[in-house]
């Protein structure tokens, strides 16, 4: 992947004349006046290949003063550019920008030359090195600014680009403006090729954030799966997140989550993730879908029975109950429509905490509730609170992304 800013590469030149520099109190000698005005009515005429012979004729005169020099670089820059040869036209703006004689007001604007030329020559350090004096010399193009994170990554120097990167990166954000894509995939491999798992989990966040596609969301989700320290009771949390961003790819997937809510005790979630598998042309297809039918046949079969649990739960002495069957009978409510008993429950077991080893897993479960009672803005709040550093929390930001998204805020 390559992020090519768009640049204005080229430099015009205004008319040139003895008569001109005479008036400015540069003297330039015949030999070297004549061609070059004959170069520059070369440009003109858009004849760059006979305009770049004319300079090289006077460019390896000796004795030329720094004015002399300075207006063949500027001259040869120019024609060396407009016929294609990028390297020549980079060491001609190059020494131009460096030139005694170079008005000083000129001079950041032939770094620029330089470094684009150097850029499309692929003399990505050059480049990298010339963008960055320009910038450091006050230049806040925009353009410029990418071309020189571009030629930071292209020429290996990926900390001090992902640096430039996230420092425009978070000046767009606070402007209210979303960074671009693809600005936001060069940030990611910087830090991918710096082995900066970290930065490069922020940069996709980032990406899934202001450009939701489903590849990224698939990297997102397989770097917290796979973080070292995730635990595995969160895999059912990375389950609901893939159905809600449509990121399930295989019948497995589907089987798999449908299993995982199951053993949970929640039959009619494992009901609707089959459904879905149908639905998308994964399950009850293929080799396996005999199979694919028992599942679905057994959580038939344990949704009736749950039905007929919830229905005589009025009975049941709801004290002897432990925190851990408070929440998940609340989760169930709410799968069943009853949305303010089971939200009631659910919150009033996190608030005593009792018997809850993983109080931020809890946490997830009552956010993920409080989606699927359509109350977003709630979801959000609570996925806010979530902390740990065994996947929790990244899933919680994942979903705060995503409902965000959605228009929740």
């Amino acid at each position: 992947m390559r992020y090519l800013p768009a640049l204005l590469v080229g430099l015009a030149l205004s008319g040139w004349s003895s008569a001109q520099a005479r008036d400015n109190g540069q003297a330039v000698s015949p030999e070297i006046g004549r061609p070059i005005q004959a170069a520059i009515e070369l440009l003109k005429a858009k004849r760059a290949g006979e305009a770049l012979a004319r300079v090289r004729e006077v460019q390896a005169l000796a004795h030329k003063s720094p004015y002399e020099s300075y207006l063949v670089d500027r001259v040869l820059g120019q024609a060396a550019a407009a016929a294609g040869e990028t390297a020549t036209a980079a060491r001609a703006y190059e020494a131009v920008a460096n030139s005694p004689a170079a008005p000083q007001n000129e001079r950041r604007q032939f770094l620029l030359a330089a470094a684009s030329q150097y850029y499309l020559a692929k003399e990505y350090a050059k480049s990298a090195d010339l963008s960055g004096r320009y910038l450091s010399q006050g230049g806040g193009d925009k353009a410029v600014r990418a071309l020189h994170a571009q030629a930071l990554y292209l020429s290996n120097h990926f900390a001090a680009a992902a640096r430039a990167l996230a420092s425009d990166v978070e000046a767009e954000e606070q402007s209210g403006k979303a960074p671009g894509e693809e600005q936001l995939q060069l940030l990611a491999n910087a830090y991918l090729r710096q082995r900066d798992s970290a930065g490069y989990g922020k940069a996709m966040e980032k990406l899934i954030a202001h450009h939701p596609k489903r590849d990224y969301w698939l990297a997102v989700l397989h770097g917290i799966a796979s973080r070292p320290g995730f635990a595995a009771t969160l895999a059912v949390d990375v389950a609901r997140l893939k159905l809600a961003t449509g990121t399930m790819r295989t019948a497995g997937e589907y089987l798999e989550s449908a299993q995982l809510v199951l053993q949970d005790g929640f039959p009619l979630e494992a009901a609707k993730i089959i459904e879905q598998g149908y639905a998308a042309g994964l399950l009850g297809v293929g080799a396996d879908a005999e199979r694919h039918k028992r599942l679905k046949d057994l959580v038939a079969r344990n949704l009736t029975d749950d039905r007929k649990s919830l229905a005589q739960e009025a009975a049941r002495a709801t004290g002897a109950k432990d925190c851990r069957t408070t929440l998940n009978d609340g989760y169930n409510y709410v799968l069943h429509g009853r949305s303010e008993k089971g939200l009631a429950m659910m919150e009033q077991c996190l608030k005593l905490g009792t018997g809850l080893r993983r109080p931020d897993h809890a946490k997830l479960q009552l956010a993920y509730a409080y989606h699927l009672a359509g109350q977003d803005r709630k979801a959000i709040q609570v996925y806010g609170t979530v902390q740990g550093a065994d996947g929790a929390a990244g899933i919680a930001r994942l979903w705060s992304l995503h409902l965000s998204r959605n228009g929740a805020l």
